[in-house]
Protein backbone atom coordinates (compact mmCIF):
# COMPACT_ATOMS: atom_id res chain seq x y z
CA UNK A 1 0.00 0.00 0.00
CA UNK A 2 1.07 3.58 -0.72
CA UNK A 3 0.22 6.92 0.87
CA UNK A 4 -0.62 9.16 -2.09
CA UNK A 5 -1.25 12.71 -0.92
CA UNK A 6 -2.84 11.53 2.31
CA UNK A 7 -4.88 8.65 0.87
CA UNK A 8 -3.90 5.01 1.43
CA UNK A 9 -4.18 3.23 -1.91
CA UNK A 10 -3.05 -0.06 -3.39
CA UNK A 11 0.33 0.14 -5.11
CA UNK A 12 -1.29 -0.69 -8.47
CA UNK A 13 -3.68 2.26 -8.04
CA UNK A 14 -0.98 4.73 -6.93
CA UNK A 15 -0.56 6.51 -10.24
CA UNK A 16 1.04 9.84 -11.10
CA UNK A 17 0.47 11.80 -14.30
CA UNK A 18 3.10 11.68 -17.05
CA UNK A 19 3.09 15.46 -16.65
CA UNK A 20 4.14 15.21 -12.99
CA UNK A 21 6.90 17.78 -12.49
CA UNK A 22 9.06 15.31 -10.56
CA UNK A 23 9.15 13.18 -13.71
CA UNK A 24 9.21 16.01 -16.26
CA UNK A 25 11.77 18.31 -14.63
CA UNK A 26 13.14 16.58 -11.54
CA UNK A 27 11.10 19.14 -9.57
CA UNK A 28 10.97 16.95 -6.48
CA UNK A 29 12.79 16.25 -3.23
CA UNK A 30 12.75 13.16 -1.03
CA UNK A 31 13.82 11.67 2.27
CA UNK A 32 14.95 8.08 2.88
CA UNK A 33 13.90 7.27 6.43
CA UNK A 34 14.56 4.27 8.67
CA UNK A 35 11.73 3.15 10.96
CA UNK A 36 12.40 0.55 13.66
CA UNK A 37 9.53 -1.13 15.49
CA UNK A 38 7.22 1.78 14.79
CA UNK A 39 9.74 4.47 15.75
CA UNK A 40 11.18 6.88 13.19
CA UNK A 41 14.95 7.13 13.58
CA UNK A 42 16.36 10.68 13.72
CA UNK A 43 12.94 12.08 12.86
CA UNK A 44 13.71 15.66 13.88
CA UNK A 45 16.75 15.76 11.57
CA UNK A 46 14.76 14.28 8.68
CA UNK A 47 11.92 16.72 9.19
CA UNK A 48 14.10 19.81 9.23
CA UNK A 49 16.13 18.62 6.24
CA UNK A 50 12.92 18.05 4.28
CA UNK A 51 11.65 21.53 5.15
CA UNK A 52 15.01 23.06 4.20
CA UNK A 53 15.03 21.16 0.89
CA UNK A 54 11.53 22.39 0.05
CA UNK A 55 12.53 25.97 0.84
CA UNK A 56 15.66 25.71 -1.33
CA UNK A 57 13.43 24.43 -4.15
CA UNK A 58 10.98 27.31 -3.46
CA UNK A 59 8.08 24.96 -2.85
CA UNK A 60 5.08 26.12 -0.87
CA UNK A 61 5.05 24.23 2.43
CA UNK A 62 1.46 23.32 3.40
CA UNK A 63 0.27 24.67 6.75
CA UNK A 64 -0.50 21.14 7.98
CA UNK A 65 3.09 19.93 7.37
CA UNK A 66 3.95 19.92 11.07
CA UNK A 67 6.34 17.29 12.49
CA UNK A 68 3.37 15.62 14.19
CA UNK A 69 1.29 15.47 11.00
CA UNK A 70 4.05 13.99 8.85
CA UNK A 71 5.05 11.51 11.57
CA UNK A 72 1.43 10.34 11.72
CA UNK A 73 1.33 9.94 7.93
CA UNK A 74 4.51 7.84 7.95
CA UNK A 75 3.47 5.61 10.85
CA UNK A 76 0.03 5.06 9.36
CA UNK A 77 1.45 3.57 6.16
CA UNK A 78 3.95 1.56 8.23
CA UNK A 79 1.09 0.05 10.23
CA UNK A 80 -1.03 -0.53 7.12
CA UNK A 81 1.81 -2.50 5.55
CA UNK A 82 2.29 -4.52 8.76
CA UNK A 83 5.82 -3.23 9.36
CA UNK A 84 5.29 -1.86 12.87
CA UNK A 85 7.19 -4.68 14.57
CA UNK A 86 10.33 -4.69 12.43
CA UNK A 87 12.75 -2.55 10.45
CA UNK A 88 11.43 -0.64 7.46
CA UNK A 89 12.73 1.81 4.90
CA UNK A 90 10.46 4.73 4.00
CA UNK A 91 10.71 7.01 0.98
CA UNK A 92 8.91 10.30 1.49
CA UNK A 93 8.81 12.18 -1.84
CA UNK A 94 7.49 15.70 -2.36
CA UNK A 95 6.86 17.12 -5.83
CA UNK A 96 5.51 20.41 -7.14
CA UNK A 97 2.05 20.07 -8.66
CA UNK A 98 1.99 19.87 -12.43
CA UNK A 99 1.60 22.84 -14.72
CA UNK A 100 3.95 25.16 -16.54
CA UNK A 101 7.26 24.42 -18.19
CA UNK A 102 10.50 25.44 -16.50
CA UNK A 103 8.48 28.14 -14.77
CA UNK A 104 5.94 26.32 -12.57
CA UNK A 105 2.26 27.23 -12.76
CA UNK A 106 2.06 26.82 -8.99
CA UNK A 107 4.32 26.39 -5.98
CA UNK A 108 1.88 23.98 -4.29
CA UNK A 109 3.02 20.41 -3.71
CA UNK A 110 1.88 16.81 -3.58
CA UNK A 111 3.56 13.89 -1.85
CA UNK A 112 3.85 10.12 -1.84
CA UNK A 113 5.08 7.79 0.92
CA UNK A 114 6.22 4.25 0.17
CA UNK A 115 7.71 1.55 2.40
CA UNK A 116 10.07 -1.40 2.09
CA UNK A 117 10.95 -4.14 4.57
CA UNK A 118 14.52 -4.17 5.95
CA UNK A 119 16.29 -7.15 7.45
CA UNK A 120 17.95 -5.78 10.57
CA UNK A 121 16.75 -3.46 13.34
CA UNK A 122 20.36 -2.51 14.11
CA UNK A 123 23.19 -1.13 12.04
CA UNK A 124 25.55 -3.99 11.28
CA UNK A 125 29.14 -3.56 10.09
CA UNK A 126 29.56 -5.43 6.82
CA UNK A 127 33.12 -6.72 6.62
CA UNK A 128 32.82 -8.19 3.11
CA UNK A 129 35.34 -7.04 0.50
CA UNK A 130 34.29 -3.63 -0.80
CA UNK A 131 36.20 -1.91 -3.60
CA UNK A 132 35.72 1.63 -4.85
CA UNK A 133 36.98 3.86 -7.67
CA UNK A 134 36.72 7.51 -8.65
CA UNK A 135 33.99 8.44 -11.13
CA UNK A 136 35.43 11.26 -13.22
CA UNK A 137 33.11 11.45 -16.22
CA UNK A 138 30.84 14.04 -14.59
CA UNK A 139 31.06 16.35 -11.59
CA UNK A 140 28.93 17.24 -8.59
CA UNK A 141 28.57 21.02 -8.55
CA UNK A 142 29.64 22.59 -5.28
CA UNK A 143 26.97 24.70 -3.59
CA UNK A 144 23.68 24.53 -1.74
CA UNK A 145 21.62 22.70 -4.38
CA UNK A 146 23.88 19.63 -4.22
CA UNK A 147 23.34 19.27 -0.47
CA UNK A 148 19.66 18.29 -0.79
CA UNK A 149 18.07 15.02 -1.89
CA UNK A 150 16.35 15.88 -5.15
CA UNK A 151 15.26 13.79 -8.14
CA UNK A 152 18.15 15.23 -10.14
CA UNK A 153 20.50 12.26 -9.62
CA UNK A 154 21.92 11.76 -13.13
CA UNK A 155 25.54 11.74 -11.91
CA UNK A 156 24.71 9.08 -9.30
CA UNK A 157 22.90 6.94 -11.89
CA UNK A 158 25.74 7.15 -14.42
CA UNK A 159 28.32 6.51 -11.71
CA UNK A 160 26.38 3.42 -10.57
CA UNK A 161 26.34 2.07 -14.11
CA UNK A 162 30.08 2.71 -14.41
CA UNK A 163 30.67 0.87 -11.11
CA UNK A 164 28.65 -2.14 -12.21
CA UNK A 165 30.31 -2.30 -15.64
CA UNK A 166 33.74 -2.29 -13.99
CA UNK A 167 32.93 -4.57 -11.03
CA UNK A 168 33.30 -1.90 -8.33
CA UNK A 169 31.08 -1.83 -5.28
CA UNK A 170 30.86 1.95 -5.27
CA UNK A 171 32.41 5.09 -6.70
CA UNK A 172 33.45 8.41 -5.24
CA UNK A 173 32.22 11.60 -6.87
CA UNK A 174 34.26 14.76 -7.36
CA UNK A 175 33.24 18.39 -7.80
CA UNK A 176 34.35 20.92 -10.41
CA UNK A 177 37.36 21.76 -8.23
CA UNK A 178 38.43 18.09 -8.41
CA UNK A 179 37.83 17.56 -4.68
CA UNK A 180 36.25 14.32 -3.48
CA UNK A 181 32.67 15.07 -2.38
CA UNK A 182 30.82 11.83 -1.54
CA UNK A 183 30.08 8.28 -2.64
CA UNK A 184 27.29 7.35 -5.04
CA UNK A 185 24.93 6.60 -2.17
CA UNK A 186 26.27 8.39 0.87
CA UNK A 187 28.81 10.60 2.58
CA UNK A 188 32.45 9.63 3.04
CA UNK A 189 34.86 9.82 5.97
CA UNK A 190 38.62 9.45 5.68
CA UNK A 191 40.89 8.37 8.56
CA UNK A 192 44.65 9.00 8.75
CA UNK A 193 46.19 8.28 12.16
CA UNK A 194 43.98 10.07 14.66
CA UNK A 195 42.75 12.58 12.06
CA UNK A 196 39.27 12.07 10.61
CA UNK A 197 37.93 14.16 7.73
CA UNK A 198 34.70 14.53 5.79
CA UNK A 199 34.05 16.97 2.93
CA UNK A 200 32.16 20.16 3.87
CA UNK A 201 28.69 20.96 2.56
CA UNK A 202 30.19 23.90 0.66
CA UNK A 203 32.02 21.39 -1.56
CA UNK A 204 28.64 19.96 -2.61
CA UNK A 205 28.41 17.07 -0.12
CA UNK A 206 24.93 15.81 0.71
CA UNK A 207 23.67 17.04 4.07
CA UNK A 208 23.41 13.44 5.30
CA UNK A 209 21.56 12.41 8.44
CA UNK A 210 24.16 9.82 9.51
CA UNK A 211 26.91 12.27 8.56
CA UNK A 212 25.47 14.69 11.10
CA UNK A 213 25.17 11.99 13.77
CA UNK A 214 28.77 10.84 13.30
CA UNK A 215 30.09 14.39 13.38
CA UNK A 216 28.39 14.87 16.75
CA UNK A 217 29.85 11.59 18.00
CA UNK A 218 33.38 12.30 16.73
CA UNK A 219 33.49 15.76 18.30
CA UNK A 220 33.05 14.11 21.70
CA UNK A 221 35.78 11.49 21.17
CA UNK A 222 39.07 12.76 22.60
CA UNK A 223 41.16 10.17 20.76
CA UNK A 224 40.42 11.73 17.37
CA UNK A 225 40.75 15.13 15.73
CA UNK A 226 37.82 15.74 13.42
CA UNK A 227 37.68 18.20 10.51
CA UNK A 228 35.17 19.17 7.85
CA UNK A 229 37.58 19.98 5.05
CA UNK A 230 38.13 19.45 1.35
CA UNK A 231 39.65 16.09 0.40
CA UNK A 232 41.96 15.68 -2.57
CA UNK A 233 41.90 12.39 -4.53
CA UNK A 234 45.63 12.10 -3.71
CA UNK A 235 44.74 11.68 -0.03
CA UNK A 236 42.73 8.52 -0.66
CA UNK A 237 45.74 6.25 -1.09
CA UNK A 238 47.43 7.75 1.98
CA UNK A 239 44.48 7.06 4.28
CA UNK A 240 44.37 4.26 6.83
CA UNK A 241 40.63 3.90 6.53
CA UNK A 242 37.70 5.11 4.42
CA UNK A 243 34.04 4.50 5.14
CA UNK A 244 30.72 5.48 3.55
CA UNK A 245 27.59 6.43 5.49
CA UNK A 246 23.86 6.67 4.82
CA UNK A 247 20.69 6.21 6.82
CA UNK A 248 19.84 2.80 5.34
CA UNK A 249 23.12 0.93 5.88
CA UNK A 250 24.73 3.06 8.59
CA UNK A 251 28.48 2.64 8.00
CA UNK A 252 30.12 0.77 5.13
CA UNK A 253 33.91 0.26 5.39
CA UNK A 254 35.94 0.42 2.18
CA UNK A 255 38.37 -2.46 1.64
CA UNK A 256 40.28 -1.27 -1.41
CA UNK A 257 40.87 1.73 -3.66
CA UNK A 258 43.24 1.01 -6.54
CA UNK A 259 46.35 -0.55 -4.95
CA UNK A 260 45.58 0.58 -1.40
CA UNK A 261 43.80 -1.67 1.10
CA UNK A 262 42.23 -0.36 4.30
CA UNK A 263 41.41 -1.42 7.84
CA UNK A 264 38.06 -0.75 9.52
CA UNK A 265 39.00 -0.14 13.15
CA UNK A 266 37.34 3.28 13.46
CA UNK A 267 34.23 2.17 11.57
CA UNK A 268 33.86 -0.75 13.97
CA UNK A 269 34.18 1.60 16.93
CA UNK A 270 31.65 4.03 15.54
CA UNK A 271 28.95 1.53 14.55
CA UNK A 272 28.26 0.70 18.19
CA UNK A 273 28.03 4.36 19.13
CA UNK A 274 25.73 5.00 16.18
CA UNK A 275 23.35 2.24 17.30
CA UNK A 276 23.22 3.79 20.77
CA UNK A 277 22.50 7.18 19.21
CA UNK A 278 19.72 5.65 17.08
CA UNK A 279 18.00 4.13 20.11
CA UNK A 280 18.10 7.49 21.89
CA UNK A 281 16.82 9.48 18.91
Amino acid sequence: MINLEGKIVDEKEAKLSVFNRGFAYGDSVFETIRVINGKIMFWEDHYFRLMASMRIMRMEIPAQFSPEFLEKEILEIIETNQLSQQAARVRFAVYRLQGGYYTPATREIGYVISTEKMESSFYLLKEDFYEIELFKDHYVTSGLLSTIKSNNRAVNVLGSIFARENSYDNCLLINEKKNVVEALNGNIFLVKGNEIKTPPLTDGALNGIIRKQLINILKKMEDYNFQETSISPFELQKADEIFITNVAMGIQPVSKYRKKEYSYKVAKELIGKLNVQARLA
